[in-house]
């Protein structure tokens, strides 16, 4: 509806990962897109100076600050992630993958009904990868 900024969002999930896989900064970022589009991407960035266990909850933490259409590309990122884990993967990995999105779902509570209805359901189908 009409409380929910689509531009914002659309750019938000496009540029989401930029700061984790790529070389471009928050600087060049802000003056490309603003601010508020840099502290969003900012937000859903993990901090890579802490423990690998608290980058997430971290992230959330900072997100959770952020409008709520910077919590419906989180819970969007985390749905298209909840496919079938790399062959690579080790029961403990597929646990602990499962048991963030839960948290993830649980932390971004009241940000978008779909989403966390969509996320819920994945969560279970996911659990059929656990042995």
């Amino acid at each position: 509806g009409k409380d929910f900024d689509y531009e914002f969002a659309v750019q938000v999930a496009l540029l989401h990962d930029l700061l984790e896989d790529t070389a471009t900064t928050y600087d060049e970022i802000k003056e490309v897109f603003g601010e508020n589009i840099a502290r969003a991407v900012l937000a859903l960035s993990k901090n890579e100076a802490l423990p690998p266990s608290q980058q997430i909850l971290d992230s959330l933490s900072r997100i959770k600050l952020e409008p709520k259409e910077v919590w419906a590309v989180k819970l969007a990122d985390r749905i298209s992630n909840l496919q079938k884990p790399p062959a690579h993967w080790d029961e403990n990995k597929i646990i602990a993958y499962h048991k963030m999105a839960g948290t993830i779902l649980l932390q971004l509570k009241g940000g978008n009904a779909y989403l966390e209805n969509r996320l819920h359901q994945k969560i279970i189908d996911y659990n059929e990868y656990i042995r």
